[in-house]
């Protein structure tokens, strides 16, 4: 079920990093985009580039009613804090995000009779007993744990978004994020590759939570964007796994970095987390089977990638590499 081919977007959380990015790729297809961000954990500075008339971006927390007085015909429900320190930070807005905020979105999405993408993420699996995951896995969650407020969100974000197509008739469809990175990520989110690039780009000591065992899949955010596209288009409705199904641990990742770089940086070893997965991995046979997708971008080139990406190395240190 192809989408007009100039249709209006409506990206909520498109100030944010990936929503940043789908922006970009849905204005380079020819579509207008309406972007709709309270820039709590998202920055101006990620849309600042454009400038075309097809773009406007509407100020607004979604956690409140918010209407759009234009046609649209897809939106994309990006909102939401995503990384350890924004969501431990801000634990309720996270839990209100995911439901006051999908229930808006959803509600304008019924209202324009539009196609509706749900951003659900891997942290729906929790530290997953089935590995790697497919979607069929109910998933292994700590309810009260402090990453409890991201999973749950997002869990309940999953279920009100099947109850509106279930109920409501909505067309909606719901993408399971794996570890994705790219540029414009924030240094400071707390996540583990801007947290190491930033490290290695001071040569200060790259700190690894555990021993560095525990396993992540990074998708490059081009790949996860065209997987966004592709699944907008066909005609399903259940969750689907977007990212790549390359697996390393933290430590590995941390010397790929560290090679990348040209850093002089020292690994050290942190206390681990409370509830952090052991082990994180996309089973993509349905993303293969029904979108013919899967990622082209191997890590080492997204990190270099990543790194040409940045106006220079002071956007990650605040201060120039000799």
């Amino acid at each position: 079920m192809l989408r007009p081919s100039m249709a209006t977007c409506l990206v909520t959380g498109g100030a944010g990093f990936l929503g940043s990015h789908l922006c970009d790729e849905l204005l380079r297809r020819g579509h207008r985009v309406v972007c709709v961000d309270s820039v709590e954990t998202g920055s101006l500075a990620n849309v600042q580039h454009i400038r075309a008339p097809e773009f406007r971006f509407v100020l607004a927390d979604i956690i409140q009613p918010f209407h759009i007085d234009e046609p649209v015909d897809v939106v994309y429900h990006f909102a939401s804090p995503a990384s350890p320190i924004d969501y431990l930070r801000l634990p309720l807005h996270t839990l209100k995000v995911g439901s006051h905020g999908t229930h808006h979105a959803l509600g304008l999405a019924k209202l324009h009779r539009a196609r509706f993408l749900l951003a659900s993420t891997s942290e729906v699996y929790g530290d997953p007993k089935v590995h790697p995951q497919p979607e069929s896995y109910w998933g292994h969650v700590n309810p009260i744990g402090p990453r409890g407020v991201y999973d749950e969100a997002k869990r309940y974000a999953e279920a009100l978004t099947m109850a509106y197509h279930r109920q409501q008739g909505v067309d909606t469809a719901i993408v399971r994020i794996f570890n994705t990175y790219g540029p414009r990520m924030r240094p400071h989110d707390g996540r583990a590759i801007p947290t190491f690039l930033r490290q290695a780009l001071q040569d200060r000591p790259i700190t690894v939570f555990g021993d560095g065992s525990q396993t992540r899949s990074f998708c490059y955010v081009s790949d996860l964007i065209e997987g966004f596209l592709r699944l907008i288009d066909s005609d399903r409705h259940e969750p689907v796994n977007i990212g790549n199904p390359g697996e390393f641990t933290i430590l590995e990742l941390a010397e790929v970095i560290i090679r990348v770089t040209g850093s002089r940086s020292e690994i050290v070893y942190e206390a681990l987390p409370q509830d952090d997965p052991t082990v994180r991995r996309p089973d993509i046979t349905l993303a293969r089977e029904l979108l013919g997708w899967e990622p082209t971008v191997e890590l080492e080139e997204g990190l270099r990638l990543t790194l040409a990406g940045l106006p220079a190395a002071t956007a990650l240190t605040g201060v120039p590499r000799s």
